[in-house]
Protein backbone atom coordinates (compact mmCIF):
# COMPACT_ATOMS: atom_id res chain seq x y z
CA UNK A 1 0.00 0.00 0.00
CA UNK A 2 1.37 3.47 -0.82
CA UNK A 3 3.07 5.20 2.08
CA UNK A 4 0.89 8.32 1.95
CA UNK A 5 -2.23 6.21 2.52
CA UNK A 6 -1.04 4.86 5.88
CA UNK A 7 -1.06 8.28 7.52
CA UNK A 8 -4.12 10.46 7.02
CA UNK A 9 -5.05 13.94 8.19
CA UNK A 10 -8.73 14.69 7.71
CA UNK A 11 -12.04 15.76 9.17
CA UNK A 12 -11.56 13.66 12.33
CA UNK A 13 -7.93 14.60 13.03
CA UNK A 14 -4.72 12.69 12.33
CA UNK A 15 -4.57 8.90 12.20
CA UNK A 16 -2.50 6.08 10.81
CA UNK A 17 -0.78 2.76 11.39
CA UNK A 18 1.36 2.98 14.52
CA UNK A 19 5.08 2.48 14.04
CA UNK A 20 6.63 3.73 10.86
CA UNK A 21 3.78 6.13 10.08
CA UNK A 22 2.11 7.36 13.27
CA UNK A 23 5.09 7.77 15.61
CA UNK A 24 5.60 9.29 19.07
CA UNK A 25 7.64 12.12 17.56
CA UNK A 26 4.84 12.95 15.14
CA UNK A 27 2.25 12.83 17.94
CA UNK A 28 4.43 15.09 20.08
CA UNK A 29 4.84 17.64 17.28
CA UNK A 30 1.15 17.58 16.45
CA UNK A 31 0.19 18.03 20.11
CA UNK A 32 2.65 20.92 20.45
CA UNK A 33 1.07 22.53 17.39
CA UNK A 34 -2.36 21.96 18.96
CA UNK A 35 -1.23 23.52 22.24
CA UNK A 36 0.23 26.49 20.40
CA UNK A 37 -3.02 26.94 18.48
CA UNK A 38 -5.46 26.73 21.42
CA UNK A 39 -3.17 28.73 23.74
CA UNK A 40 -1.82 28.24 27.23
CA UNK A 41 -4.42 26.75 29.54
CA UNK A 42 -6.11 23.45 30.33
CA UNK A 43 -6.26 20.75 27.65
CA UNK A 44 -8.19 17.55 28.33
CA UNK A 45 -6.52 14.32 27.20
CA UNK A 46 -8.07 10.84 27.21
CA UNK A 47 -7.70 7.63 25.26
CA UNK A 48 -9.15 4.27 24.33
CA UNK A 49 -7.65 0.88 25.19
CA UNK A 50 -5.26 0.26 22.29
CA UNK A 51 -1.80 -1.05 23.14
CA UNK A 52 -0.24 2.06 21.61
CA UNK A 53 -2.38 4.37 23.76
CA UNK A 54 -0.02 4.90 26.73
CA UNK A 55 2.96 5.52 24.43
CA UNK A 56 1.11 8.13 22.39
CA UNK A 57 -0.44 9.69 25.48
CA UNK A 58 3.03 10.35 26.92
CA UNK A 59 4.08 11.93 23.63
CA UNK A 60 0.93 14.08 23.48
CA UNK A 61 1.38 15.26 27.04
CA UNK A 62 5.00 16.22 26.33
CA UNK A 63 3.94 18.24 23.30
CA UNK A 64 1.22 20.06 25.23
CA UNK A 65 3.51 20.83 28.18
CA UNK A 66 6.15 22.14 25.79
CA UNK A 67 3.55 24.57 24.45
CA UNK A 68 2.79 25.85 27.95
CA UNK A 69 -0.52 24.01 28.45
CA UNK A 70 -1.77 22.30 31.58
CA UNK A 71 -2.75 18.71 30.84
CA UNK A 72 -5.90 17.23 32.39
CA UNK A 73 -5.54 13.46 32.13
CA UNK A 74 -9.00 11.83 32.22
CA UNK A 75 -7.69 8.32 31.55
CA UNK A 76 -9.55 5.72 29.52
CA UNK A 77 -12.93 7.16 28.56
CA UNK A 78 -15.35 7.16 25.61
CA UNK A 79 -14.80 9.96 23.12
CA UNK A 80 -18.19 11.61 23.81
CA UNK A 81 -17.34 11.73 27.53
CA UNK A 82 -14.07 13.48 26.74
CA UNK A 83 -15.88 15.97 24.49
CA UNK A 84 -18.51 16.75 27.11
CA UNK A 85 -15.91 17.30 29.82
CA UNK A 86 -13.76 19.49 27.57
CA UNK A 87 -16.67 21.88 27.14
CA UNK A 88 -17.98 21.69 30.70
CA UNK A 89 -14.57 22.23 32.34
CA UNK A 90 -13.88 25.35 30.25
CA UNK A 91 -10.69 23.84 28.82
CA UNK A 92 -8.91 25.40 25.86
CA UNK A 93 -9.43 22.16 23.94
CA UNK A 94 -9.24 18.39 24.12
CA UNK A 95 -7.51 15.45 22.49
CA UNK A 96 -8.80 11.87 22.37
CA UNK A 97 -6.17 9.28 21.50
CA UNK A 98 -8.27 6.76 19.61
CA UNK A 99 -8.71 5.38 16.12
CA UNK A 100 -12.37 4.65 16.83
CA UNK A 101 -13.59 1.83 14.56
CA UNK A 102 -10.24 1.25 12.82
CA UNK A 103 -8.17 -1.94 13.38
CA UNK A 104 -5.97 -2.19 16.51
CA UNK A 105 -2.72 -1.37 14.68
CA UNK A 106 -4.14 2.10 13.94
CA UNK A 107 -4.30 4.99 16.34
CA UNK A 108 -5.22 8.64 16.04
CA UNK A 109 -5.50 12.03 17.66
CA UNK A 110 -9.03 13.39 17.59
CA UNK A 111 -8.92 17.10 18.34
CA UNK A 112 -11.64 19.21 19.94
CA UNK A 113 -12.05 22.95 20.40
CA UNK A 114 -13.16 24.67 23.61
CA UNK A 115 -16.77 23.66 22.92
CA UNK A 116 -15.79 19.99 22.82
CA UNK A 117 -16.45 19.84 19.08
CA UNK A 118 -14.32 18.56 16.23
CA UNK A 119 -12.40 21.36 14.58
CA UNK A 120 -14.22 22.92 11.65
CA UNK A 121 -12.54 23.43 8.28
CA UNK A 122 -11.14 26.84 9.21
CA UNK A 123 -9.75 25.74 12.57
CA UNK A 124 -8.28 22.60 11.06
CA UNK A 125 -6.67 24.54 8.21
CA UNK A 126 -5.05 27.02 10.57
CA UNK A 127 -3.77 24.25 12.83
CA UNK A 128 -2.34 22.24 9.94
CA UNK A 129 -0.58 25.33 8.56
CA UNK A 130 0.99 25.87 11.96
CA UNK A 131 1.98 22.19 12.19
CA UNK A 132 3.58 22.07 8.75
CA UNK A 133 5.51 25.27 9.45
CA UNK A 134 6.72 23.85 12.79
CA UNK A 135 6.08 27.26 14.30
CA UNK A 136 5.40 25.98 17.81
CA UNK A 137 5.39 27.83 21.10
CA UNK A 138 8.35 26.78 23.26
CA UNK A 139 7.48 27.30 26.92
CA UNK A 140 10.26 28.56 29.15
CA UNK A 141 11.09 26.73 32.35
CA UNK A 142 8.93 28.91 34.58
CA UNK A 143 6.02 28.61 32.11
CA UNK A 144 5.87 24.81 32.13
CA UNK A 145 2.77 23.56 33.89
CA UNK A 146 1.80 20.14 35.21
CA UNK A 147 -0.44 17.15 34.58
CA UNK A 148 -3.63 16.92 36.65
CA UNK A 149 -5.69 13.71 36.83
CA UNK A 150 -9.49 13.67 36.80
CA UNK A 151 -10.88 10.17 36.45
CA UNK A 152 -14.37 10.45 38.01
CA UNK A 153 -16.02 13.76 37.14
CA UNK A 154 -16.22 13.29 33.32
CA UNK A 155 -18.23 10.05 33.45
CA UNK A 156 -20.49 11.38 36.20
CA UNK A 157 -21.22 14.50 34.15
CA UNK A 158 -21.95 12.49 31.00
CA UNK A 159 -24.43 10.20 32.76
CA UNK A 160 -26.18 13.14 34.46
CA UNK A 161 -26.72 14.86 31.11
CA UNK A 162 -28.19 11.76 29.47
CA UNK A 163 -30.57 11.12 32.37
CA UNK A 164 -32.17 14.56 31.93
CA UNK A 165 -33.78 13.40 28.68
CA UNK A 166 -35.19 9.98 29.61
CA UNK A 167 -37.44 8.63 32.35
CA UNK A 168 -34.90 6.61 34.29
CA UNK A 169 -37.48 5.38 36.81
CA UNK A 170 -39.61 4.02 33.97
CA UNK A 171 -36.60 2.16 32.58
CA UNK A 172 -35.63 0.77 35.99
CA UNK A 173 -39.16 -0.44 36.61
CA UNK A 174 -39.01 -2.64 33.50
CA UNK A 175 -35.83 -4.40 34.68
CA UNK A 176 -34.79 -5.06 31.09
CA UNK A 177 -32.49 -7.98 30.34
CA UNK A 178 -29.71 -6.42 28.26
CA UNK A 179 -26.70 -7.92 26.52
CA UNK A 180 -23.57 -5.82 25.95
CA UNK A 181 -20.47 -6.27 23.78
CA UNK A 182 -18.01 -3.54 24.80
CA UNK A 183 -15.18 -4.80 22.51
CA UNK A 184 -12.87 -4.30 25.55
CA UNK A 185 -12.91 -0.65 24.59
CA UNK A 186 -12.96 2.72 26.31
CA UNK A 187 -16.61 2.37 27.26
CA UNK A 188 -16.33 -1.08 28.83
CA UNK A 189 -16.49 -0.06 32.50
CA UNK A 190 -18.74 2.97 32.02
CA UNK A 191 -21.23 0.98 29.94
CA UNK A 192 -21.55 -1.69 32.64
CA UNK A 193 -22.07 0.96 35.28
CA UNK A 194 -24.56 2.88 33.13
CA UNK A 195 -26.75 -0.06 32.14
CA UNK A 196 -26.57 -2.13 35.32
CA UNK A 197 -26.17 0.36 38.16
CA UNK A 198 -27.82 3.51 36.78
CA UNK A 199 -30.62 2.14 34.58
CA UNK A 200 -31.23 -1.01 36.62
CA UNK A 201 -30.90 -3.50 33.78
CA UNK A 202 -30.14 -7.16 34.32
CA UNK A 203 -26.90 -7.02 32.38
CA UNK A 204 -25.15 -9.83 30.54
CA UNK A 205 -21.85 -8.43 29.28
CA UNK A 206 -18.95 -9.73 27.23
CA UNK A 207 -15.69 -8.04 26.21
CA UNK A 208 -15.73 -5.41 28.95
CA UNK A 209 -12.13 -5.79 30.15
CA UNK A 210 -10.13 -2.71 29.09
CA UNK A 211 -6.83 -4.51 29.79
CA UNK A 212 -7.41 -7.04 27.00
CA UNK A 213 -7.22 -6.65 23.19
CA UNK A 214 -10.21 -6.24 20.91
CA UNK A 215 -11.83 -9.69 20.50
CA UNK A 216 -13.48 -8.84 17.17
CA UNK A 217 -13.36 -6.40 14.29
CA UNK A 218 -13.61 -3.00 15.95
CA UNK A 219 -16.51 -1.65 13.91
CA UNK A 220 -19.86 -2.83 15.40
CA UNK A 221 -21.86 -4.24 12.47
CA UNK A 222 -24.20 -7.19 11.94
CA UNK A 223 -21.35 -9.27 10.52
CA UNK A 224 -19.02 -8.56 13.48
CA UNK A 225 -21.47 -9.01 16.36
CA UNK A 226 -22.15 -12.74 16.22
CA UNK A 227 -21.13 -13.20 19.86
CA UNK A 228 -23.58 -10.49 20.93
CA UNK A 229 -26.40 -12.15 18.97
CA UNK A 230 -25.62 -15.50 20.60
CA UNK A 231 -25.60 -13.88 24.04
CA UNK A 232 -29.01 -12.26 23.48
CA UNK A 233 -30.51 -15.62 22.54
CA UNK A 234 -28.74 -17.57 25.30
CA UNK A 235 -29.81 -15.19 28.08
CA UNK A 236 -33.23 -14.37 26.57
CA UNK A 237 -32.43 -10.67 26.57
CA UNK A 238 -34.80 -7.90 25.55
CA UNK A 239 -32.07 -6.23 23.50
CA UNK A 240 -28.33 -6.12 22.96
CA UNK A 241 -25.90 -3.23 22.50
CA UNK A 242 -22.55 -3.27 20.68
CA UNK A 243 -20.01 -0.46 20.85
CA UNK A 244 -16.82 0.48 19.05
CA UNK A 245 -13.52 1.01 20.92
CA UNK A 246 -14.15 4.67 21.73
CA UNK A 247 -17.84 4.39 22.58
CA UNK A 248 -19.32 6.84 20.11
CA UNK A 249 -20.89 4.28 17.74
CA UNK A 250 -23.83 2.06 18.69
CA UNK A 251 -25.17 -1.15 17.21
CA UNK A 252 -28.40 -2.72 18.49
CA UNK A 253 -29.73 -6.29 18.51
CA UNK A 254 -33.41 -7.13 18.93
CA UNK A 255 -34.80 -9.77 21.30
CA UNK A 256 -34.13 -12.49 18.70
CA UNK A 257 -30.44 -11.61 18.48
CA UNK A 258 -30.82 -10.04 15.05
CA UNK A 259 -28.61 -6.96 14.73
CA UNK A 260 -30.54 -4.00 13.35
CA UNK A 261 -29.31 -2.00 10.42
CA UNK A 262 -27.50 1.05 11.85
CA UNK A 263 -29.68 3.36 9.76
CA UNK A 264 -32.75 1.93 11.50
CA UNK A 265 -31.13 2.59 14.88
CA UNK A 266 -30.70 6.23 13.93
CA UNK A 267 -34.24 6.41 12.53
CA UNK A 268 -35.62 5.17 15.86
CA UNK A 269 -33.57 7.74 17.75
CA UNK A 270 -34.77 10.50 15.41
CA UNK A 271 -38.39 9.47 15.91
CA UNK A 272 -37.90 9.53 19.70
CA UNK A 273 -36.17 12.92 19.71
CA UNK A 274 -38.64 14.64 17.37
CA UNK A 275 -41.54 13.54 19.55
CA UNK A 276 -40.12 15.61 22.43
CA UNK A 277 -37.83 18.27 20.93
CA UNK A 278 -38.48 21.06 18.38
CA UNK A 279 -36.17 21.41 15.40
CA UNK A 280 -35.14 19.72 12.17
CA UNK A 281 -32.79 16.83 11.38
CA UNK A 282 -29.27 16.74 9.93
CA UNK A 283 -27.67 13.57 8.54
CA UNK A 284 -24.94 12.76 6.05
CA UNK A 285 -25.39 11.84 2.41
CA UNK A 286 -25.08 8.09 3.02
CA UNK A 287 -27.84 7.95 5.63
CA UNK A 288 -31.09 6.20 4.70
CA UNK A 289 -34.12 7.89 3.20
CA UNK A 290 -36.09 6.45 6.12
CA UNK A 291 -34.93 9.54 8.02
CA UNK A 292 -36.84 11.71 5.53
CA UNK A 293 -39.98 9.63 6.09
CA UNK A 294 -39.70 9.85 9.87
CA UNK A 295 -39.05 13.61 9.77
CA UNK A 296 -42.00 14.11 7.42
CA UNK A 297 -44.26 12.36 9.93
CA UNK A 298 -43.31 15.01 12.49
CA UNK A 299 -43.49 17.87 10.00
CA UNK A 300 -39.72 18.47 10.06
CA UNK A 301 -37.05 19.02 7.42
CA UNK A 302 -33.91 16.98 6.71
CA UNK A 303 -30.56 18.56 5.84
CA UNK A 304 -27.74 16.47 4.38
CA UNK A 305 -23.99 17.00 4.68
CA UNK A 306 -20.72 15.36 3.66
CA UNK A 307 -19.76 12.33 5.76
CA UNK A 308 -18.00 13.16 9.02
CA UNK A 309 -19.23 14.13 12.46
CA UNK A 310 -17.73 17.62 12.18
CA UNK A 311 -19.71 18.28 9.00
CA UNK A 312 -22.99 17.07 10.49
CA UNK A 313 -22.53 19.03 13.73
CA UNK A 314 -21.63 22.25 11.93
CA UNK A 315 -24.89 22.15 9.98
CA UNK A 316 -26.86 21.09 13.05
CA UNK A 317 -25.69 24.19 14.88
CA UNK A 318 -26.43 26.40 11.88
CA UNK A 319 -30.07 25.23 11.62
CA UNK A 320 -30.75 24.55 15.31
CA UNK A 321 -31.44 20.87 14.69
CA UNK A 322 -33.20 18.70 17.25
CA UNK A 323 -31.11 15.65 16.39
CA UNK A 324 -28.72 14.39 13.76
CA UNK A 325 -26.28 11.65 13.03
CA UNK A 326 -24.71 9.25 10.59
CA UNK A 327 -26.78 6.17 9.97
CA UNK A 328 -24.24 3.83 8.42
CA UNK A 329 -21.89 4.13 11.39
CA UNK A 330 -24.41 4.10 14.23
CA UNK A 331 -23.72 7.70 15.21
CA UNK A 332 -26.51 9.45 17.15
CA UNK A 333 -26.04 13.17 17.88
CA UNK A 334 -28.45 14.80 20.34
CA UNK A 335 -27.38 18.41 21.06
CA UNK A 336 -29.09 18.82 24.47
CA UNK A 337 -26.64 16.22 25.84
CA UNK A 338 -23.79 17.39 23.60
CA UNK A 339 -23.41 17.83 19.82
CA UNK A 340 -21.32 14.68 19.36
CA UNK A 341 -21.90 11.02 18.47
CA UNK A 342 -22.94 9.33 21.69
CA UNK A 343 -23.82 5.67 22.16
CA UNK A 344 -25.04 6.32 25.72
CA UNK A 345 -27.78 8.68 24.61
CA UNK A 346 -28.77 6.07 22.03
CA UNK A 347 -28.97 3.24 24.56
CA UNK A 348 -31.03 5.34 26.99
CA UNK A 349 -33.40 6.58 24.26
CA UNK A 350 -34.15 3.06 23.02
CA UNK A 351 -34.69 1.58 26.47
CA UNK A 352 -36.97 4.49 27.36
CA UNK A 353 -39.04 4.02 24.19
CA UNK A 354 -39.38 0.29 24.86
CA UNK A 355 -40.49 1.03 28.42
CA UNK A 356 -42.92 3.75 27.33
CA UNK A 357 -44.49 1.88 24.42
CA UNK A 358 -44.41 -1.58 25.95
CA UNK A 359 -43.04 -2.88 22.66
CA UNK A 360 -40.15 -5.12 21.71
CA UNK A 361 -37.17 -3.87 19.77
CA UNK A 362 -38.23 -5.86 16.72
CA UNK A 363 -41.69 -4.26 16.84
CA UNK A 364 -40.16 -0.79 17.01
CA UNK A 365 -38.05 -1.53 13.95
CA UNK A 366 -40.97 -3.10 12.06
CA UNK A 367 -42.87 0.19 12.28
CA UNK A 368 -40.12 2.01 10.35
CA UNK A 369 -40.27 2.63 6.56
CA UNK A 370 -38.78 -0.32 4.65
CA UNK A 371 -35.73 0.15 2.46
CA UNK A 372 -32.98 -2.20 1.32
CA UNK A 373 -29.41 -1.03 1.90
CA UNK A 374 -25.91 -2.19 1.12
CA UNK A 375 -22.43 -0.94 2.01
CA UNK A 376 -19.08 -1.94 0.58
CA UNK A 377 -15.52 -0.66 0.34
CA UNK A 378 -12.75 -1.22 -2.14
CA UNK A 379 -9.13 -0.13 -2.30
CA UNK A 380 -8.17 2.26 -5.07
CA UNK A 381 -4.89 3.53 -6.45
CA UNK A 382 -3.70 6.99 -5.52
CA UNK A 383 -4.62 9.41 -8.31
CA UNK A 384 -7.53 7.31 -9.59
CA UNK A 385 -10.32 9.06 -7.67
CA UNK A 386 -10.95 11.75 -10.29
CA UNK A 387 -11.23 9.37 -13.27
CA UNK A 388 -13.55 7.07 -11.28
CA UNK A 389 -15.93 9.91 -10.47
CA UNK A 390 -15.85 11.15 -14.05
CA UNK A 391 -16.68 7.68 -15.36
CA UNK A 392 -19.66 7.41 -12.98
CA UNK A 393 -20.87 10.87 -13.98
CA UNK A 394 -20.84 9.92 -17.65
CA UNK A 395 -22.32 6.44 -17.20
CA UNK A 396 -25.33 7.68 -15.20
CA UNK A 397 -26.08 10.80 -17.19
CA UNK A 398 -29.79 10.91 -16.29
CA UNK A 399 -29.40 10.50 -12.50
CA UNK A 400 -29.81 13.45 -10.18
CA UNK A 401 -26.31 14.12 -8.85
CA UNK A 402 -25.06 15.49 -5.55
CA UNK A 403 -21.32 16.28 -5.59
CA UNK A 404 -21.13 17.61 -2.05
CA UNK A 405 -19.05 14.60 -0.96
CA UNK A 406 -17.78 12.36 -3.71
CA UNK A 407 -20.74 11.57 -5.96
CA UNK A 408 -24.27 10.57 -5.00
CA UNK A 409 -26.45 9.29 -7.83
CA UNK A 410 -30.16 9.62 -7.07
CA UNK A 411 -32.92 7.72 -8.90
CA UNK A 412 -36.70 7.57 -8.35
CA UNK A 413 -36.39 4.15 -6.67
CA UNK A 414 -33.01 4.40 -4.98
CA UNK A 415 -29.57 5.99 -4.77
CA UNK A 416 -25.88 5.14 -4.50
CA UNK A 417 -23.12 7.20 -2.90
CA UNK A 418 -19.45 6.80 -3.85
CA UNK A 419 -16.78 8.67 -1.89
CA UNK A 420 -13.24 8.44 -0.59
CA UNK A 421 -13.01 7.37 3.06
CA UNK A 422 -12.07 10.05 5.60
CA UNK A 423 -10.05 7.59 7.67
CA UNK A 424 -8.68 4.82 5.41
CA UNK A 425 -7.28 4.45 1.86
CA UNK A 426 -10.57 3.10 0.57
CA UNK A 427 -13.45 3.98 -1.69
CA UNK A 428 -16.72 3.64 0.22
CA UNK A 429 -19.96 2.68 -1.53
CA UNK A 430 -23.38 2.99 0.04
CA UNK A 431 -26.62 2.20 -1.78
CA UNK A 432 -30.33 2.02 -1.03
CA UNK A 433 -33.41 1.01 -3.02
CA UNK A 434 -37.07 0.19 -2.56
CA UNK A 435 -36.52 -3.47 -3.55
CA UNK A 436 -33.70 -6.00 -3.16
CA UNK A 437 -33.55 -6.62 -6.91
CA UNK A 438 -33.14 -2.95 -7.73
CA UNK A 439 -30.49 -2.61 -5.02
CA UNK A 440 -28.38 -5.43 -6.42
CA UNK A 441 -28.70 -4.19 -10.01
CA UNK A 442 -27.72 -0.65 -9.03
CA UNK A 443 -24.82 -1.78 -6.89
CA UNK A 444 -23.39 -4.16 -9.46
CA UNK A 445 -23.60 -1.60 -12.25
CA UNK A 446 -21.77 1.02 -10.20
CA UNK A 447 -19.19 -1.53 -9.05
CA UNK A 448 -18.40 -2.44 -12.67
CA UNK A 449 -17.67 1.22 -13.43
CA UNK A 450 -15.61 1.74 -10.27
CA UNK A 451 -13.45 -1.36 -10.82
CA UNK A 452 -12.97 -0.55 -14.49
Amino acid sequence: MPREHLLKIGVSGIRGVVGEFLTPSLALAFAQAFGTYVGAGRVVVGRDTRASGPMLQHAVQCGLLAAGCEVVDVGILPTPTIQIYTEASHARGGLAITASHNPPDYNALKMFNAQGLFFNNYERGDLLDLYHQSDFRQALNDEIRGVACEYNAPAKLHIERVLKYVDAERIRARRFRVALDGVNGAGSLLSVRFLRDVLGCELHAISVDPTRPFPRIAEPRPDTLGALSDLVRLERCDTGFGQDPDGDRLAVADEHGRVLDNDDVLALAVDIALARTPGDVVVNLTTSSSIDDVARKHGRKVYRTPVGEANVVETMQAVGAAIGGEGANGGIIFPPVHPCRDSYTGMAFLLDRMAQAGQTMSALQAALPRYYRKLDKIAYEHGRLGPIMQALDERFEKAVKDRTDGLKLIFPDGWIHVRASNTEPLLRLGAEATSEGRLEDLFEEVLRVVTG
